[in-house]
């Protein structure tokens, strides 16, 4: 979802994301997705290079349309900043998303602007070769049953496991812990 920013971009930041002005205009606003985005990330770990940048985006616009209680997004899901795992694993070394891909061998040669989806599918593939572990990431996979086995019954779109909303908040995970 692309969202209608109430200002206008700047010349520069058009150049890193491609996303005009007269692209965003009738996109909704955040006020209108908020609910259903806080509810989308409630519970769950965000895996997220830089974190601190788009943390601090996110808890600013649940604090300017005054939900305060949602505003420290870190209270309500687990953060994961993968920046802050690569400059512990390559201390002294450029750990940039485009840094890590050639460290890695991950291919972003489809990147040309900073667009969230393709990072994000970047940073997954960056994650899982950094990590060690799975492979590959595929949203097509089998759907955990829900008893930690991993195996599921094979019926990926009807399976969706939640967590229970009485459970503790979560916390930043830094690499170092």
């Amino acid at each position: 979802v692309y969202l209608q920013p109430d200002r206008e971009s700047d010349e520069g930041a058009i150049g890193v994301h491609g996303i005009t002005n007269e692209f965003l205009v009738g996109k909704p606003r955040f006020a209108e997705v908020a609910d259903e985005f806080f509810d989308f990330i409630k519970g769950a770990q965000l895996i997220i290079h830089n974190a601190a940048f788009d943390v601090g985006f996110l808890n600013n616009e649940f604090a300017l349309i005054g939900q305060t209680d949602r505003a420290d997004i870190t209270r309500h899901c687990t953060i994961l900043d993968t920046l802050a795992m690569a400059r512990a694993r390559h201390p002294g070394q450029r750990n940039s998303l485009d840094a890590l891909c050639k460290r890695y061998g991950v291919d972003n040669s489809g990147r040309e602007l900073h667009g969230a989806l393709l990072d994000s599918e970047i940073l997954a593939d960056v994650y899982l070769t950094m990590t060690g572990g799975q492979t590959s990431l595929s949203l097509a996979g089998n759907a955990s049953d829900g008893n930690g086995s991993g195996e599921g019954s094979g019926n990926q779109a009807s399976e969706i496991i939640r967590l229970s909303a009485d459970r503790q908040p979560g916390r930043i995970i830094r690499a170092s812990e």
